[in-house]
């Protein structure tokens, strides 16, 4: 076998298997996520890392407020898959993207793999709107969100995901980024805005880095 090879099974090989191993354990109570963006700012920065948990949402619901993980739109609504010129990928094959040295390969990434991270904003059976700041209106009432420190802009091309007065369905959601100006959310998604609650992954609970902002999520 020559060197090249040998070398990248003994840098390489252990990280799989302790990945692997970390994979299926973290499935099951919590595991670790990486925010790419910022569409929470200024709650979450970006490059923070945190501790999502998943077991206080499987007998219960989010409620408004909380920040919840969740599966791309892209593998459940109904109008981004009918654009896709190939099959939704297999649960496995995005497992196995989650490995190191896979993600890093440019070409392997799928949309549908992707997770998101967004905070509930509107609970089942609410009727909600949202205005051209990208304020959020329940049941006729502006709501209070102390997270929000990036409103849109007013101007005549930006009309900021504004919608008014749907009903949210039965176990579904409203989720929306904190950073209201550049956050793809369920004001954009086309077809249906709202997240089923079976999409969930888990709810964030604690931000471990940067050390200096180490703690626990509260609403």
């Amino acid at each position: 076998m020559p060197a090249s090879i040998k070398s990248f099974f003994k840098e390489w090989g252990l990280l799989i298997l302790l990945t692997f191993f970390v994979s299926s354990c973290r499935s099951f109570f919590a595991e670790p996520r990486y925010i790419p963006s910022g569409s929470m700012l200024p709650e979450l920065q970006i490059k923070d890392r945190l501790i999502i948990e998943k077991i206080s949402l499987r007998n219960s619901l989010p409620k408004r407020g909380d920040i919840v993980v969740f599966n791309s739109p892209y593998s459940f609504n109904e109008k981004l898959i009918s654009k896709r010129s190939k099959p939704l990928p297999k649960k496995r094959y995005c497992f196995f993207m989650t490995f190191p040295p896979m993600s890093f390969i440019p070409g392997l990434r799928d949309q549908a793999c992707d997770a998101y991270i967004k905070r509930v904003v509107a609970l089942p059976g609410e009727i909600v709107s949202v205005n051209n700041k990208g304020e959020v209106i329940i049941n006729n009432k502006l709501i209070h969100e102390p997270y929000v420190s990036y409103k849109c802009s007013l101007t005549l091309f930006n009309k900021c995901g504004e919608f008014e007065k749907i009903k949210v369905p039965e176990d579904h959601f409203l989720v929306l980024g904190d950073n209201r100006s550049n956050s793809w959310d369920g004001r954009y998604w086309p077809g249906s805005k709202f997240l089923h609650k079976n999409e969930i992954i888990g709810k964030a609970y604690l931000r471990f880095w940067p050390l200096s902002k180490i703690g626990f999520f509260n609403k």
